[in-house]
């Protein structure tokens, strides 16, 4: 008897990611090769910030579909801008992608699905995850959204070729779950696609108590973390962080495109100069927890530092850190290893030097969590951070702070 899937599931057993025999079997009755199209698309080596296609004709077009790798079926909403030199067919940015398999057996155990249970999916795709969850709990029993029409479209027929007619809603059906509670309610659901910022609460409403949502949360400026929520009673859900998850992010969602040097201008003539006790490095501190919740209490904030040269040695560890938001608020602080204060510039309605000091102070009251101790609660009012207990929201205690 044949199995479809038995190269990948292999791959995904020797590596230990496969644990729940109901996703095993799932894996290995489903071929990944079926839903992947004609022509995927990888980072070009040579030029960073392109995607270029790969067709059916390149030998590891096909062995990709046995191995762990995620891969890009769409770019540019399926309109591809083109390569640096007018490449025909290349893209500019991912909108669609058929995810790393080990990531899509991670999420799935995280559901704790079982026979009975109704699940709603976030995201067709191309159709494998929904596969996934039909092989494993029925067609009838799932409904999946996409928004993309021609992606919808695609999906159905991959659906059909392998044997499953699940529910697939069109584009007006998925952009109402972000937005309408809506009469119908699952036990389950699941995101393909990464919330930004703000998780919607309508996904809790259309969950019943007692039921729990997977998906990927972004902020800041970091890749995406999964977030397992447990729905209550009260309308409200709460939820760890469970793991890193870089998804694409709800079309909704997205964040604004420009480069952050096409929203400073130096030339402002209502900048402000002064001083500031915040340390401009903090922005780039990798401490995973801390940029979840930089990324959370600074909303929409992008930086960038640029290192004194070496020509300088005079300068040995001066760095012009600038730091910027969509609205146009803007900031340079001028660290020195010398310490505090530090020189700024700055300009727009936000302070963020001073945002930026509030959620370090905020963080350090936690304890300075990791990731591992955050967690998120969404109700009406938002989605909120916290660390070790939802009675633990992390919020900007003032305006003003001192870090050396």
């Amino acid at each position: 008897m044949t199995t479809p899937g038995a190269r990948l599931a292999r791959a995904l057993t020797i590596a230990g990611h496969i644990i729940d025999p109901q996703w095993h079997r799932a894996i290995l009755a489903v071929d990944r090769a079926g839903f992947i199209p004609d022509t995927v698309w990888v980072t070009s080596t040579d030029h960073p910030g392109y995607y270029m296609p790969v067709s059916r004709e390149d030998p590891d077009h096909a062995r990709w579909a046995h191995e762990d790798y995620a891969l890009a079926t769409q770019v540019d909403d399926g309109n591809p801008a083109g390569g640096p030199n007018g490449e025909p067919g290349w893209g500019r940015l991912r909108t669609s992608s058929l995810s790393q398999p080990s990531l899509v057996v991670d999420m799935l155990q995280q559901l704790d699905a079982a026979e009975g249970h109704r699940v709603l999916e976030i995201g067709t795709g191309s159709g494998y995850n929904t596969a996934l969850l039909c092989h494993a709990l029925g067609e009838k029993a799932v409904v999946s959204a996409e928004i993309d029409p021609e992606l919808a479209r695609v999906a159905v027929d991959n659906l059909d070729r392998a044997g499953y007619r699940p529910t697939v809603l069109d584009e007006d059906g998925a952009e109402r779950l972000e937005t309408d509670l809506g009469a119908d309610r699952f036990h389950r659901v699941i995101s393909t696609v990464a919330a930004r910022g703000s998780i919607p609460h309508a996904w809790v409403g259309q969950t019943w108590p007692g039921g729990v949502i997977v998906t990927p949360w972004e902020v800041g400026t970091r890749p995406g973390v999964l977030v397992r929520l447990e729905v209550g009673e009260d309308d409200t859900a709460h939820g760890r962080i469970v793991g890193g998850a870089p998804f694409m992010v709800l079309r909704s969602q997205r964040s604004d495109s420009r480069r952050l040097r096409d929203l400073v201008d130096e030339e402002d003539p209502g900048k402000q100069t002064g001083t500031t006790t915040v340390n401009p490095r903090l922005v780039a501190y990798e401490h995973p927890g801390w940029q979840l919740v930089l990324g959370h209490l600074v909303p929409d904030l992008r930086y960038a530092v640029y290192e004194a040269s070496e020509e300088r040695p005079e300068c040995a560890g001066e760095a012009s850190v600038y730091v910027a938001t969509p609205d146009r608020s803007w900031a340079l602080g001028e660290y020195t290893p010398v310490g505090g204060p530090y020189a700024t510039e700055r300009a727009g309605g936000r302070d963020l030097w001073a945002e930026v000091g509030a959620a370090w102070e905020e963080w350090q009251r936690a304890g300075r969590p990791g990731r591992e101790q955050l967690g998120v609660t969404v109700d009406k009012h938002g989605t909120h951070l916290w660390a070790g207990s939802p009675a633990g929201v992390l919020r900007p205690l003032g305006s003003a702070a001192t870090v050396g």
